[in-house]
């Protein structure tokens, strides 16, 4: 510990417990969490270069689709190769400033995943609902303002909470129970007063969550809305099956977020936060590139073309 001016004594580092304390255990978490880790890396890359490389997907949304795409690997990267570093190398530590760090970059991901499925459900909601409007309503233009704004507003967010964490008292206890430094578990360990972190944290949060959910609510209202004046049974099913995959990610996505964030942190285990964490971090984005592409047949073609071209390329040099 390094004392500051005056009498406030701050922490250079805090100690990561990470999702086991059972040494027995270590080796199989970090297995688990590696193979996951490479599915979620080498998954969400090759989606976004099928995309990149195939003109044919060059369609809005798919471009939200790449932006997510990216966002979870980054997501998993702000967390998971730290974790598996300490398991490696039998540490726990993390530098305070790498602790404020990881926050930062960890708050980021997750808003920009959270509006990018608002803007998803937008999308779809213009290509089903006004179909021959398409493509003057997302024009080049206000796609790129769509997938800019996710990004300009989840560092806005960000950084409000890293200023007011650089604020806390971190007094004798340096020790985190979690795999890395998110924002609940800073505030709770924090031994000044967190009462406006606690509020911002909430309001904040809320706020951002409304509008994308609000904006997923009015799509597939809707949507539904639309599709059930389709007279043919295989019309709604395949509207409906358009939507279905981004539909399961909103729940699983939403359900961790409200469960994790919008309760105070005095209010539930440590266990939920870590559980919450692992879903929103680790598993969501490992399973978005099944989820959103592996049912879709334009996504699969570009998939097996970019493999195709992948084991062509040693033939030929």
């Amino acid at each position: 510990m390094n004392m500051d001016q005056g009498n406030q004594t701050s922490i250079s580092e805090f100690i990561l417990l990470g999702l086991s304390n059972q040494a027995e255990k270590q080796k199989l978490i970090f297995v688990i969490f590696l193979s996951m880790y490479l599915v979620t890396v080498v998954g969400n890359s090759l989606i976004i270069l099928a995309i990149g490389l195939d003109i044919h997907l060059h369609t809005p949304m798919y471009l939200f689709l790449a932006n997510l795409s990216f966002a979870d690997i980054s997501s998993s990267s702000t967390s998971v190769p730290k974790m598996l570093m300490n398991i490696q190398t039998n540490s726990q530590s993390i530098s305070y400033e790498g602790c404020i760090t990881q926050m930062y970059f960890s708050i980021v991901f997750v808003v920009i995943d959270n509006f990018l499925l608002g803007v998803m459900a937008y999308d779809r909601y213009v290509a089903i609902c006004h179909p021959l409007n398409y493509t003057n309503i997302m024009h080049p233009r206000f796609c790129l303002l769509l997938s800019f704004c996710p990004w300009a507003l989840s560092n806005i967010v960000a950084l409000t909470h890293t200023l007011l964490a650089n604020q806390l008292i971190f007094c004798n206890h340096n020790t985190i129970q979690h795999f890395f430094c998110d924002l609940a578990p800073l505030i709770k360990l924090s031994c000044s007063d967190a009462m406006i972190n606690e509020l911002v944290k909430f309001v904040v949060g809320l706020s951002v969550i409304t509008f994308p959910f609000a904006l997923i609510l009015f799509s597939y209202v809707c949507i539904i809305r639309d599709v059930l004046r389709i007279s043919s049974t295989e019309g709604k099913w395949k509207a409906f099956s358009t939507c279905g995959s981004h539909l399961t990610i909103v729940f699983l996505f939403y359900g961790t977020i409200v469960g994790v964030y919008f309760f105070p942190s005095s209010t539930h285990p440590e266990d939920t936060d870590k559980i919450g964490a692992v879903l929103f971090t680790v598993v969501t984005p490992m399973l978005n590139p099944f989820i959103y592409s592996l049912r879709n047949k334009d996504m699969k073609g570009a998939l097996r073309k970019l493999i195709n071209k992948s084991h062509l390329l040693p033939l030929m040099s």
